[in-house]
């Protein structure tokens, strides 16, 4: 599943090329999607003008006329594809939404396994249970004192606790694993023992992870491009992701990265360096 660096990069293509300007078209090919699409979908947002776009966790908002908030989200398969003005949008397979815009760009949402959701939310998106109960944005104010105090009573390991939407909105398995590794944290610590100081630690060593996956596109692994088909190469930069068996990359540690299974998840870590 897309997280938050690869959201972030899909979010910053759809406002370079769709920002401030207006929709002449909707084809709707599957109506019968995650959230089953109103008949009347494709007319409230013709004529109107895509105002703003933003994230919040792994969802991206595009607010439009008005008072129109479209939610969309990825899924596990799903892809906004972008074809600009001079490039003829071509088809494919599981293409649900497609919309054109007056000046003839035109972007598209792929998703093969219809795990992901594109929807209208009627009246504040805001107070909607998914959002109204999300956690700290790590890019933004999140801190390491407000981790500690949503840690201090919680019995369930730390890698679980980190992955938990309504403690810290958008980080998911890849970036868990990755920061748990520089923070020198066993995974399968209880979040009750994480000290002030390690909280601030996964705070700061999130938040650089995240910076960097941005400016690296995200990490392209099966199914996640950019909006122009291209791919995202954070992947090359992993320290224990999906390295089980390899040696570790800290020089002074002669161990290989471990691979476990927590609630149904992968975890790769490095049981000597993390404790």
């Amino acid at each position: 599943m897309p997280e938050l660096p690869e959201v972030e990069t899909v979010l910053r293509g759809m406002e370079n090329a769709l920002l401030g300007k207006c929709i002449k078209a909707v084809k709707i090919n599957r109506y019968d999607l995650r959230m089953p699409l109103p008949q009347d979908f494709g007319q409230r947002l013709t004529g109107k003008s895509i105002n703003a776009l933003e994230r919040r966790g792994k969802y991206i908002i595009m607010h439009i006329g008005d008072n129109i908030h479209v939610i969309l989200h990825l899924g596990m398969s799903g892809r906004v594809n972008i074809f600009p003005p001079n490039i003829p949008y071509k088809a494919q397979k599981h293409d649900h939404v497609v919309v054109t815009m007056g000046d003839g760009a035109c972007f598209a949402f792929e998703d093969a396994r219809r795990f992901g959701m594109v929807y209208i939310a009627e009246g504040s998106w805001k107070l909607e249970k998914r959002f109204a109960s999300m956690g700290a944005e790590p890019l933004d104010d999140w801190s390491g004192g407000e981790l500690y105090e949503s840690l201090k009573n919680k019995k369930s390991p730390i890698k679980s606790a980190l992955l938990d939407q309504r403690v810290v909105a958008g980080l998911g398995n890849i970036y868990v694993c990755e920061t748990l590794f520089r923070a020198l944290i066993d995974p399968l610590r209880l979040s009750n023992s994480i000290t002030a100081k390690e909280a601030g630690d996964i705070v700061k060593h999130s938040r650089d992870i995240l910076i960097e996956a941005i400016k690296a596109g995200g990490s392209s692994l099966k199914d996640y491009k950019h909006t122009d088909g291209s791919l995202g190469y954070f992947q090359h930069s992993f320290a224990v992701y999906n390295r089980e068996g390899e040696k570790c990359s800290n020089n002074k540690c002669a161990s290989n990265i471990s691979r476990i299974v927590q609630s149904g998840r992968s975890t790769f870590y490095c049981s000597s360096c993390q404790k």
